[in-house]
């Protein structure tokens, strides 16, 4: 029999949520996602002290550390690609998620940066939070044919935004949504009631349903029975731990989500302004925590980076 993970690709795009080269290459994945909590983790790593010092030595002696950082993700990124036939994501400073303005220039900076090393756009994705101001950036980089994965995504009204906007991926965020319903009701949920996958499953009905191109990719997970769940859906991210449970079983995996089944949901269309998507992020309690505490755990480890930067060049 074959193994889940080799039945999860029949359906699904399986991606690697890693900064890890050796797991990417064990697993073939068809694309990788990085974070800077990942790249803090594996900038932390003797192994991986060349690429710092790379970073260092090619941005020069005057260059802040944020043009420092730029190139670390980025050199990760080349290494990922050597590896990956697919694309790679790679996250603007998530200090910048409530500057439209300032995700832009970021934005522009890392794709001239690959493109610079030979890298066509159409390989990268450019990680921004799903706040207003984020979204709002990535429709204007689509017109520019800069892709953007759209992350630290928790609602229904984050999700309709993010396709209004012509954005190219989105990524909601299962586990987390699972650990704010299992803290708040004291509860735990699996299979096809996981919180986490009831949200997605909505989506992809939603986007299937109403013919949006904005491709959706599970992450954050918990367990190997929420990806399970949603087998179908365009893209899952697996951490490495995940991607190896799913080698070594080979329970069956049947497709769950389907855009057949999605066109004949009863699902309504809707659309949301600034000030509605306001509103409705308010009204979710568990997006407004968890999009919050994601941009500061994100805000801390690219300050975590700094740190190590300045420490290295002394």
């Amino acid at each position: 029999m074959p193994t889940q993970l080799d039945q999860l690709k029949q359906f699904t795009t399986v991606v690697a949520d890693t900064g890890d080269f050796a797991t990417i290459k064990e697993f073939t994945p068809h694309d990788a996602t990085t974070n800077p909590s990942l790249i803090l983790k594996a900038a932390g790593l003797p192994a991986y002290a060349p690429l710092v010092d790379q970073a260092i030595s090619e941005a020069g002696s005057s260059a802040s550390l944020s043009e420092v950082i730029d190139r670390l993700l980025v050199l990760f990124g080349l290494e990922i690609l050597k590896i990956v036939p697919g694309r790679v994501s790679t996250e603007v400073d998530a200090r910048l998620s409530f500057d439209t303005e300032g995700t832009l220039a970021k934005a522009r900076e890392i794709i001239a940066l690959y493109e610079k090393a030979g890298i066509s756009r159409n390989r990268i994705l450019i990680k921004i939070a799903s706040t207003w101001e984020g979204i709002k950036a990535a429709e204007i980089l689509a017109k520019e044919g800069i892709n953007c994965n759209l992350t630290l995504l928790f609602s229904f009204a984050q999700a309709v935004a993010c396709a209004d906007a012509g954005v190219k991926l989105i990524s909601p965020f299962v586990g987390r949504i699972l650990d704010w319903h299992k803290k708040n009701s004291g509860k735990d949920f699996v299979g096809a009631e996981d919180p986490g996958v009831i949200s997605v499953t909505q989506i992809y009905t939603y986007y299937k349903k109403f013919g949006y191109k904005t491709e959706v990719m599970g992450a954050s997970f918990r367990n190997t029975g929420e990806i399970v769940e949603l087998a179908g859906c365009d893209l899952l991210t697996i951490s490495p731990q995940l991607l190896a449970e799913l080698n070594s079983s080979s329970a069956p995996i049947v497709r769950k989500l389907d855009p057949a089944k999605a066109a004949s949901s009863d699902l309504r269309k809707i659309s949301f302004d600034e000030k509605s998507f306001r509103f409705a992020l308010n009204d979710d309690a568990m997006a407004t925590e968890k999009t919050a505490e994601g941009i500061r755990v994100f805000s801390a480890d690219i300050e975590k980076l700094e740190q190590l930067i300045a420490k290295k060049r002394g």
